[in-house]
């Protein structure tokens, strides 16, 4: 058993985690901190355990956010954040540095932040290619050593970079986008991870609210929305997306249940290893996501699935080209 899967258990959560980074980061005008901090509140008390976080986010306000929201319920969590990619106050933009003094540092650095001596899971946010990926998870694996982190995690690599980074310590976690909408872990990740008991978290499993039919209209986020910048979002690709959804909100009525719930209970039908930290902004959203606990779906209802947004019927990239720079996961052939 994995040490996330050991560490769920331990503290009795549900699979489906929280990712707390919506309320800071990304999508729009941050939630104002003390509605931030209900949410997160109100999301222990409906159950959430699994609580996701980063340096990145928010440069630094969503950790600090996180800290506060659970202080006093450290033991009852899993706590999970992120190093290397974060914001450069000199430079007022996100910078990656994956160099071993540097992710100690950050690591002392969110210790501090969320008000805790340990975190339960530690991601590399994404591998500095200047640096090779031995040294950086070696870097963490001496955290783990020393009591400052749980087990070690990577973000949005590929499987060959896993089998070279678990060749150095094992790894616990991969965290990856996974979806009905982004099938990319499909190609060789998943595979990968369970060769080695490696649990794969899947974030963004609503496709950025895609799939929960939240976006009608691209041209109605916020300027500072990172959709804006994602080829699927765009002007000619999202109409086109949309018509995906037709078939998507049948099968949900059929089984009573929302798209996001349906799109949730799919993930969890791909193994126990498989773990969604669907984000929200909405304590509405939050309880009707965790609701997806207790969906079970059949054999034929998933091959359904399967078949409904294959990668090839998908218009435009999950990401535009800086952000794509940036990852080492595979891709499908356009």
């Amino acid at each position: 058993m994995s040490t996330v899967f050991a560490r769920l258990k331990e503290v009795a959560s549900p699979t489906i985690g929280l990712g707390a980074m919506n309320l800071s980061h990304g999508y729009g005008t941050p939630v104002p901190e003390p509605e931030a901090l209900r949410a997160l509140e109100a999301a222990f008390d409906m159950g959430y355990r699994h609580f996701d976080t980063a340096t990145l986010y928010g440069a630094t306000a969503n950790e600090q956010l996180v800290g506060k929201a659970l202080a006093g319920k450290r033991d009852e969590i899993l706590l999970a954040s992120k190093c290397g990619l974060f914001i450069d106050p000199a430079l007022g933009k996100r910078a990656l540095d994956g160099r071993p003094e540097t992710l100690r540092r950050q690591c002392e650095a969110s210790l501090e932040r969320l008000r805790t001596d340990h975190l339960d899971l530690y991601y590399l946010h994404r591998w500095d290619k200047r640096v090779p990926i031995e040294e950086s998870v070696g870097a963490l694996g001496r955290l783990v050593e020393e009591g400052k982190i749980g087990a070690v995690g990577l973000s949005e690599v590929s499987a060959a970079t896993l089998r070279r980074a678990r060749a150095e310590y094992p790894i616990a976690a991969v965290q990856s986008e996974y979806s009905l909408w982004t099938r990319n872990p499909e190609i060789a990740l998943i595979e990968a991870c369970r060769e080695a008991d490696t649990a794969l978290v899947a974030f963004s499993p609503l496709g950025r609210g895609f799939l929960a039919g939240a976006v009608s209209d691209p041209a109605d986020l916020e300027e500072s929305d990172m959709r804006r910048s994602m080829p699927r979002f765009s002007a000619e690709n999202y109409p086109r997306n949309l018509r995906l959804l037709e078939d998507l909100r049948a099968v949900a009525k059929e089984l009573d249940m929302t798209p996001g719930q349906l799109a949730l209970a799919w993930l969890l039908a791909k193994g126990d290893d498989v773990i969604p930290i669907p984000g929200s902004r909405s304590v509405e959203h939050m309880r009707e996501n965790l609701a997806a606990e207790g969906l079970r779906l059949d054999a034929a209802t998933v091959t359904r699935l399967d078949a409904m947004m294959t990668p090839d019927r998908v218009v435009g990239g999950r990401y535009g080209e800086a952000q794509l720079a940036e990852i080492d996961t595979e891709e499908f052939a356009s």
